[in-house]
């Protein structure tokens, strides 16, 4: 069976290492922000160019293995901002992954100057890119990490540029709150009104959105990003609001991009949560994940974008048998060919051990 590539609409490259051994915080989180705080604000504080790039070519090769061949990632390493967005571009090019890369400017480490350094990487990269797989777009962290002045900037860069923006959108009620103190109706009221959501952009999560919200969000021509693995993880909710739109597509949020494991668990968390959603409306998220992806490229440039599966056994998962990006065959018979797999991985797991030991040198905040 040939059929288009999968694409993974919503996704961290940073976070390939954290299987590795990554160390478990000194308590455990209680709420979604502890787990920021703890673990993934720690991690992508500790990385550097060399464990990027390892974490970066690691979750490639593995995506292309399960058979995916576009993401759009969403990317922070506050102390390894410059050059970063080439690093992963670099990744994408080598092993043949079709890829739309944004740096997402936030204050929470150093204030607006941290913003303003990672504003100017998606500037920077976005014009400097030639890479025929690559695009940049303009990203945030996520509304509640950043001022009104931020996001105004980021908003006359998405024109500049002639882009969109790729943005963590009320993942938790943290953002909402944030947002409401600050004089808004919610996240996304907030970033509209600022003038940073042109059409086309990318908002992760939308767990604490609206039915109405949502259907703001569709009429101004935005995609919404379902992580259901994540979303179940971090224990921050079901998006039960998405049904009222069509344009929402399915990320795994830095898990591994396997897009039909992410579209069984969404199928298994729907039904507890969502009576609304039927599995046909759900599998149409595969299919809007290549739409969004596409919008970012020539019309008719994923057309080469194939995967083939095989069954290997009675009642068993189609295996992926080979993959093609852009007309250029990356596996074959279910091997990596666009890069020798042992090697992805024996640095992958070098890289992590240096990677731990700065994390434990960013204290969990007490």
């Amino acid at each position: 069976m040939i059929r288009p590539g999968f694409v993974n609409a919503h996704t961290h490259l940073y976070s390939a290492l954290s299987p590795l051994g990554m160390p478990r915080p000194s308590r455990p989180p209680q709420n979604f922000t502890e787990i920021l705080e703890a673990v993934w604000w720690r991690l992508d504080r500790a990385l550097d160019a060399r464990s990027l790039r390892a974490a970066a070519r690691l979750y490639v090769a593995e995506a292309l293995l399960r058979g995916t061949t576009g993401l759009v990632d969403h990317h922070e390493s506050p102390s390894c901002i410059e050059g970063s967005l080439d690093v992963l571009a670099e990744a994408c090019d080598e092993l043949g992954m079709r890829a739309v890369l944004g740096y997402g400017a936030t204050e929470r480490n150093a204030g607006r100057d941290e913003a303003r350094r990672g504003l100017e990487e998606c500037r920077r990269f976005a014009r400097a890119n030639a890479r025929s797989l690559v695009r940049g777009v303009v990203a945030l962290h996520a509304s509640f990490t950043v001022s009104d002045d931020t996001v105004r900037e980021a908003a006359a860069l998405c024109a500049e540029l002639g882009t969109v923006m790729h943005v963590h959108m009320a993942e938790d009620e943290a953002d909402v709150r944030d947002a409401r103190a600050r004089g808004y109706a919610g996240p996304l009221q907030r970033l509209l009104e600022l003038g940073a959501l042109p059409r086309g952009s990318v908002l992760a999560h939308g767990v604490w959105l609206g039915d109405e919200e949502v259907r703001l969000a569709a009429a101004s021509g935005l995609w919404l990003v379902q992580n259901p693995r994540s979303n179940e993880s971090n224990r921050v909710g079901y998006p039960r609001a998405l049904v009222e739109s069509r344009r929402v597509a399915l990320g795994t949020d830095g898990f591994p991009s396997d897009m039909r494991e992410e579209l069984v668990h969404l199928w298994r968390i729907a039904r507890v949560h969502d009576h609304r959603a039927s599995d046909l409306a759900l599998d149409e998220r595969l299919e809007s994940g290549r739409a969004l992806l596409a919008e970012r490229f020539a019309p008719g440039a994923l057309d080469e974008d194939v995967v083939e599966l095989g069954d290997p056994s009675p009642g068993a998962r189609p295996a992926v048998i080979n993959v093609t990006v852009a007309g250029r065959s990356v596996v074959e018979g279910g091997v990596l060919v666009s890069g020798d797999l042992e090697s992805i991985r024996a640095e992958a797991n070098e890289a992590a051990t240096g990677l731990w030991r700065r994390m434990e040198g960013f204290p969990w905040p007490n």
